[in-house]
């Protein structure tokens, strides 16, 4: 029997790539450190760059029916005055929509998704990776069963290290790395139910006045999605003592105190934040460019491969498109796994960390100095000449899934 690949991770970009492998005809097997996949967590944006490799994986209505087709950015200032907008999704002429989606609603289609097509022991929930070696022919990964606290060494033809922000994988590839670079923001998020519907109905709203911003845009069952940035320190390593947890759960007193000056007009924010549900705590983060990934055997995906601010929402998209390439480069290369990460790595690696980059330049131009009208709508005038090519190129690439398959 042929060794699966090993995919250690079970979010967005992992399960993506499991489906996405077994459409090439790969077997693959998803291994997740929680003990249980729910629903968690608030909303994303899914580019349209994402719901295309989704919906020729056969998931569009299913899209579709959860998500809302964003129709908009637009940027205010904090007394509600539009300083700039422009279309998207459908609206650019792109012929995938965007959309504004409950991230745990995503994550939990997918999942049942994976454990439909490829059976339901594809998942393995509370598995802890602790190491691998590498081999000429097989990767041998060693991991722990959470809950009997079992040993046991599975053997697979590649790992994909999916396993997000903090990866083990990553660590293990690349133990010099320091730590992680922090923009000096605190994010605060959460959803909140029964906001009356503002603007178009399907818009994404961004205002600022400089240290601290505010998104909000609604993700369907009456819903809105809010996203509090607040700069507390000059950006630099994310300190020893400072906030270096993932998350914490919040409350609205935390964000809500910088908005108290905020009169929105067509945005009740004190409402928005106090009647939020569950409320999420951030620093904003990400990691320097890595010039690869992995080597042999094993590489990255996603979080884990380039951790990106979500200056932009590209989170999601990009690693969908990591595991639609992978599961395209591993089909193309004949049962030469080395070659077929290698090509993988050859085509994402410049496209993620470019993205990357352009995240740190977006979350910069929103600096105190810099958050006016002049400066946004140049700004967004260069956003829009750079979306404009990316539709034409999303319009006219051929799709990534392998010749011959489904």
């Amino acid at each position: 029997m042929t060794a699966p690949i090993l995919i250690a991770g079970g979010g967005i970009g992992g399960l993506t790539a499991a489906l996405s492998l077994h459409a090439a005809g790969k077997d693959a097997l998803v291994i997740e450190h929680a003990r249980r996949i729910d629903p968690l967590g608030v909303g994303i944006q899914l580019l349209t760059q994402g719901v295309r490799e989704l919906t020729e994986l056969g998931l569009g209505d299913e899209l579709a029916e959860l998500g809302v087709a964003t129709a908009e950015y637009a940027f205010c200032d904090k007394s509600g005055n539009r300083l700039f907008s422009q279309p998207r999704g459908e609206a650019t002429g792109s012929r995938w929509p965007q959309y504004s989606i409950h991230r745990g609603e995503l994550h939990l289609m997918l999942l049942e998704e994976v454990r439909r097509r490829l059976g339901s022991d594809a998942v393995r929930t509370g598995v802890r990776l602790e190491d691998f070696t590498q081999h000429d022919d097989r990767v041998e990964v060693r991991v722990t069963n959470r809950e009997s606290g079992a040993v046991e060494t599975v053997e697979a033809a590649a790992l994909i290290g999916a396993d997000g922000l903090n990866s083990t994988v990553r660590a293990r590839l690349h133990p010099d790395e320091g730590p992680l670079a922090w923009s000096g923001q605190r994010m605060w998020r959460g959803v909140t139910e029964g906001v009356p519907p503002f603007l178009t109905g399907r818009s994404w709203v961004g205002a600022s006045d400089g240290d601290v911003t505010l998104v909000a845009y609604p993700i369907g069952k009456g819903r809105t999605n809010w996203v509090c940035l607040v700069r507390v320190a000059e950006p630099g390593p994310l300190p020893d003592d400072g906030p270096v947890d993932d998350h914490r759960e919040g409350t609205f007193k935390d964000a809500l105190h910088y908005f108290e000056d905020w009169s929105m007009g067509w945005l009740d924010v004190r409402h928005l934040l106090e009647y939020s549900g569950t409320i999420l705590e951030y620093p904003m983060v990400d990691r320097d460019p890595l010039p690869a990934w992995g080597s042999g055997r094993v590489t990255l995906l996603g979080d884990a491969a380039h951790p990106m601010y979500p200056a932009g929402g590209n989170g999601a998209a990009q690693a969908v498109l990591d595991a639609r390439v992978l599961a395209y480069e591993l089909a193309q290369a004949d049962g030469d796994v080395p070659a077929g990460l290698a090509a993988y790595e050859r085509v994402r690696v410049e496209q993620a960390n470019a993205v990357v980059m352009a995240a740190r330049a977006m979350e910069r131009a929103t600096s105190p100095d810099t958050w006016d009208r002049a400066q946004v709508t140049q700004m967004m005038e260069m956003y829009r000449k750079k979306a404009e090519s990316e539709v034409a190129q999303l319009n006219s690439r051929p799709s990534l899934t392998p010749p011959g398959r489904q």
